[in-house]
Protein backbone atom coordinates (compact mmCIF):
# COMPACT_ATOMS: atom_id res chain seq x y z
CA UNK A 1 0.00 0.00 0.00
CA UNK A 2 3.25 2.40 -0.06
CA UNK A 3 2.23 3.09 3.49
CA UNK A 4 4.13 6.56 4.37
CA UNK A 5 3.65 8.82 7.49
CA UNK A 6 3.99 12.58 6.51
CA UNK A 7 3.83 14.35 9.76
CA UNK A 8 5.70 14.50 12.44
CA UNK A 9 3.99 12.90 15.49
CA UNK A 10 7.46 12.85 18.01
CA UNK A 11 7.89 9.55 20.14
CA UNK A 12 4.92 10.24 22.68
CA UNK A 13 1.47 9.19 21.77
CA UNK A 14 -1.30 10.78 23.53
CA UNK A 15 -5.72 11.44 22.98
CA UNK A 16 -5.92 14.04 20.11
CA UNK A 17 -2.79 13.44 18.55
CA UNK A 18 -3.46 13.64 14.66
CA UNK A 19 -1.23 11.38 12.35
CA UNK A 20 -1.40 12.07 8.52
CA UNK A 21 0.08 9.22 5.76
CA UNK A 22 0.02 8.80 2.00
CA UNK A 23 -1.24 5.21 1.25
CA UNK A 24 -1.73 3.84 -2.29
CA UNK A 25 -4.07 0.60 -1.94
CA UNK A 26 -5.65 0.96 -5.49
CA UNK A 27 -3.42 1.35 -8.54
CA UNK A 28 -0.30 3.10 -6.98
CA UNK A 29 -2.91 6.34 -6.93
CA UNK A 30 -1.61 7.88 -3.43
CA UNK A 31 -4.33 9.05 -1.44
CA UNK A 32 -3.76 10.93 2.53
CA UNK A 33 -5.24 9.47 5.30
CA UNK A 34 -5.61 10.89 8.88
CA UNK A 35 -6.27 8.77 12.00
CA UNK A 36 -6.57 10.50 15.80
CA UNK A 37 -5.30 8.86 18.74
CA UNK A 38 -8.45 8.88 20.70
CA UNK A 39 -7.68 7.09 23.99
CA UNK A 40 -4.30 6.16 25.80
CA UNK A 41 -3.61 4.36 28.36
CA UNK A 42 0.34 4.16 28.96
CA UNK A 43 1.77 0.97 28.50
CA UNK A 44 -1.64 -0.81 28.51
CA UNK A 45 -3.28 0.31 24.94
CA UNK A 46 -4.11 3.12 22.49
CA UNK A 47 -6.44 3.37 19.81
CA UNK A 48 -6.56 5.22 16.22
CA UNK A 49 -9.59 6.36 14.21
CA UNK A 50 -9.65 7.40 10.92
CA UNK A 51 -10.53 11.09 10.45
CA UNK A 52 -10.04 11.41 6.94
CA UNK A 53 -8.99 8.72 4.04
CA UNK A 54 -10.05 5.28 2.64
CA UNK A 55 -12.25 3.68 4.60
CA UNK A 56 -15.89 4.01 6.19
CA UNK A 57 -14.79 3.20 9.03
CA UNK A 58 -11.85 2.95 11.05
CA UNK A 59 -11.40 1.65 14.41
CA UNK A 60 -7.48 0.00 15.61
CA UNK A 61 -7.30 -0.86 19.14
CA UNK A 62 -3.12 -1.46 19.95
CA UNK A 63 -3.05 -3.73 23.75
CA UNK A 64 0.39 -4.47 25.30
CA UNK A 65 0.58 -6.92 28.21
CA UNK A 66 3.68 -8.46 30.09
CA UNK A 67 4.52 -11.51 30.21
CA UNK A 68 7.59 -13.55 31.42
CA UNK A 69 9.04 -13.45 28.32
CA UNK A 70 8.21 -9.71 27.56
CA UNK A 71 5.18 -7.87 26.10
CA UNK A 72 2.62 -9.52 23.71
CA UNK A 73 1.24 -6.94 21.56
CA UNK A 74 -2.38 -7.52 20.39
CA UNK A 75 -4.02 -5.54 17.60
CA UNK A 76 -7.96 -5.69 17.50
CA UNK A 77 -9.07 -4.00 14.15
CA UNK A 78 -12.82 -2.93 12.77
CA UNK A 79 -12.73 -1.17 9.41
CA UNK A 80 -15.68 -0.82 6.92
CA UNK A 81 -15.04 0.16 3.31
CA UNK A 82 -17.33 2.73 1.35
CA UNK A 83 -19.42 1.51 -1.85
CA UNK A 84 -21.03 -1.39 -0.41
CA UNK A 85 -20.79 -4.08 -3.09
CA UNK A 86 -18.12 -2.56 -4.66
CA UNK A 87 -16.78 -2.29 -1.29
CA UNK A 88 -17.18 -5.70 -0.56
CA UNK A 89 -15.56 -7.09 -3.72
CA UNK A 90 -12.77 -4.74 -3.44
CA UNK A 91 -12.35 -6.41 0.38
CA UNK A 92 -12.17 -9.58 -0.63
CA UNK A 93 -9.99 -8.89 -4.22
CA UNK A 94 -7.14 -6.58 -2.61
CA UNK A 95 -7.82 -4.93 0.91
CA UNK A 96 -8.05 -7.69 2.92
CA UNK A 97 -4.43 -8.90 1.73
CA UNK A 98 -2.85 -5.39 1.48
CA UNK A 99 -3.70 -5.35 5.53
CA UNK A 100 -2.91 -8.63 6.12
CA UNK A 101 0.50 -7.65 4.47
CA UNK A 102 0.80 -4.83 6.56
CA UNK A 103 0.90 -6.47 9.72
CA UNK A 104 2.66 -9.42 8.77
CA UNK A 105 5.73 -6.81 7.55
CA UNK A 106 4.81 -5.07 11.50
CA UNK A 107 5.80 -8.65 13.19
CA UNK A 108 8.36 -9.18 11.07
CA UNK A 109 10.20 -5.85 12.22
CA UNK A 110 9.39 -6.07 15.39
CA UNK A 111 10.68 -9.78 15.47
CA UNK A 112 13.71 -8.70 14.00
CA UNK A 113 14.21 -5.84 16.56
CA UNK A 114 13.34 -7.59 19.30
CA UNK A 115 14.23 -11.77 19.19
CA UNK A 116 17.41 -11.91 19.33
Amino acid sequence: MNFRITNSPGEDIYSGQLITYKVSPLFSVPISWVTEITHVIDGHYFVDEQRFGPFKFWHHQHHFVETDSGTRMTDLLHYRLPFSLIGQATHKLIVKKSINKIFDHRHQVLKSLFIK
